[in-house]
């Protein structure tokens, strides 16, 4: 089935008249080191953007000024080591996690991913969040309880299931496989669901192939998750959004022109 707003547009959160940002949820990025914080700050302005209530990067105390100085309606949270990233993320008003993009191919990344996935918290795991797990994939299927959605391209999804012959099989089968919503970009990203649920996303212009997208679109879906939204419909509206968002510009695209793309997008969405 190919992906269109028909398909999860009575499902986008939509504001209260009286409502808050509380309201809207929290959603927790997971930050990189200093030297490599871009993918998460993006990923949090898309979250932001897209209409989380409520932004935070959990980041290593030693980048903790990068993030600060470069952020301004995300908020900060330093967090050492992975008792403090799990009292953090404890608090029930944390309702998403987005984790992988540029964290760090380390022991560091893994244990915040486990933790985050004990916690049963939403999450969303992307890059290196899914490579950390290449030795050992089982531990990471096995640790899947929550709403998890994955979101490799063709490289990350063969360190954990093999190598990609047929993209909407393949990803059938490791949403199956994984207990998880798998999300495998490319020219035609398709979203599969452990049900059998499958959705193939047609409209991505070519401009997308640019460095920070894919955080981008971590960002989109873990925002919507946020705020509620399941995590394949998530998925599927991220997708379509990013892509749209994306075709809106037109040439000259970069990354950071897809969040301020959004509004556009969603006032023709919805009136």
């Amino acid at each position: 089935m190919d992906n269109s707003p028909d398909l999860w547009l009575s499902k986008l959160p939509v504001l209260k008249t009286d409502g808050s940002k509380y309201d809207r949820g929290h959603c927790i990025v997971l930050g990189g080191p200093v030297a490599s914080t871009g993918a998460a700050r993006l990923a949090a302005r898309a979250a932001l953007r897209i209409g989380a209530g409520l932004v935070s990067v959990a980041c290593d105390p030693s980048s903790l000024m990068v993030y600060a100085t470069a952020l301004e309606a995300v908020m900060t949270k330093p967090v050492k080591d992975e008792a403090a990233f799990a009292a953090l993320i404890s608090d029930p008003r944390i309702t998403s996690l987005v984790m992988g993009p540029a964290a760090g191919i380390n022991d560091r990344t893994k244990a915040f991913v486990l933790a985050a996935l004990r916690a049963g918290k939403p999450c969303l795991l992307d890059a290196d969040a899914l490579t950390v797990f290449k030795d050992d994939p089982s531990q990471l299927f096995d640790a899947i309880r929550s709403p998890v959605l994955l979101t490799p391209h063709e490289g990350e999804f063969a360190r954990l299931f093999g190598q990609v012959t047929d993209r909407a099989s393949d990803a059938l089968r490791a949403a199956k496989t994984s207990g998880a919503v798998v999300l495998l970009k490319g020219r035609d990203t398709v979203i599969a669901a452990p049900d059998s649920r499958l959705v193939i996303n047609r409209n991505a212009p070519p401009t997308l192939a640019t460095a920070g997208s894919g955080d981008m679109l971590a960002g989109f879906a873990g925002g919507l998750m946020a705020q509620g939204m399941e995590a394949f419909d998530a998925a599927c509206a991220a997708a379509w959004i990013h892509a749209e968002a994306a075709r809106l510009f037109g040439p000259g695209l970069i990354s950071e022109d897809l969040s301020e793309m959004v509004p556009q997008v969603l006032r023709q969405l919805t009136h």
